[in-house]
């Protein structure tokens, strides 16, 4: 059998999704509480790879399996020997061709600013923090130019693996909601450190310091060095990947709040 799962975390404590032998992982974490209730070793593969520090929503992960368990012993059986930040939300049997990677069409992150002259003592390590009086409407503005299908080289990290730098982003926003700024994005696919190049970005036009036009063109200039600094991995949460209906799956557009 083959399940998909969806997943809940705060990745403050951890080095990633993906398993690491010298640190503790989101991943690592998962296949041994599913591995005690499989009661045989089982190995994740999700939708999109987290950073350290990066939280989630709702990732979604599949794996393959022998044993028989119901959709509920799944989850509740995992969260019993899982730490209280990572949690399983739900667990379907699916078709042996769906693939938490390569079946999603789309993906989408809210990044979050808390815009306050003191940072947070209780969010520190979930949101990211300016003390500076943001401008999101010239930043929602500026975002407008990457909708559709781009080459993002500008916004993509030197560590990146992937083939293509051609993304197709379906949806941006900027907005306000008192102290703080969601950035929100929906692509087909991100880059390494994608998100946070892009809010880097803007949060300099939102200070001030950048002007549309300068965004225009380093977006037109492809090239990573003319963009601003990365934004800290704390205020990212990946929301949800986004399947064809025929997996019939439970997956929800839950947004992060803070306060």
């Amino acid at each position: 059998m083959k399940y998909a799962i969806g997943v809940e975390y705060c990745g403050a404590a951890y080095c990633g999704w993906q398993r690491q032998p010298h640190c503790d992982s989101i991943q690592q974490n998962l296949e041994a509480a599913l591995g005690f209730v499989a009661n045989h070793p089982v190995e994740l593969v999700c939708a999109g790879r987290t950073d350290a520090g990066v939280h989630a929503i709702e990732q979604v992960a599949h794996f393959e399996t022998s044993s028989e368990r119901s959709q509920r012993a799944w989850v509740m059986g995992a969260n019993c020997r899982l730490p209280r930040d990572i949690r399983l939300l739900w667990s379907r049997p699916v078709a042996d061709d769906f693939h938490a990677r390569f079946s999603a069409l789309a993906r989408a992150y809210r990044y979050i600013i808390l815009n306050a002259d003191v940072a947070s003592a209780l969010f520190h390590d979930r949101s990211s923090w300016e003390f500076r009086l943001l401008d999101h409407a010239a930043m929602h503005e500026a975002a407008q130019l990457l909708l559709g299908e781009h080459d993002f080289s500008a916004f993509r990290a030197a560590g990146c693996q992937a083939k293509s730098a051609s993304r197709n982003v379906q949806e941006i926003s900027i907005a306000r909601q008192g102290q703080l700024i969601y950035l929100d994005i929906k692509a087909n696919a991100f880059l390494y450190h994608m998100v946070r190049n892009i809010a880097g970005s803007l949060i300099s036009i939102g200070k001030g310091e950048r002007d549309i036009g300068w965004f225009a063109k380093v977006f037109a200039a492809g090239d990573r060095n003319q963009a601003d600094a990365t934004a800290p991995a704390a205020g990212l949460y990946f929301l949800q990947a986004c399947y064809p209906a025929l997996y019939k799956l439970p997956t929800t557009t839950r947004k992060p709040v803070l306060f």
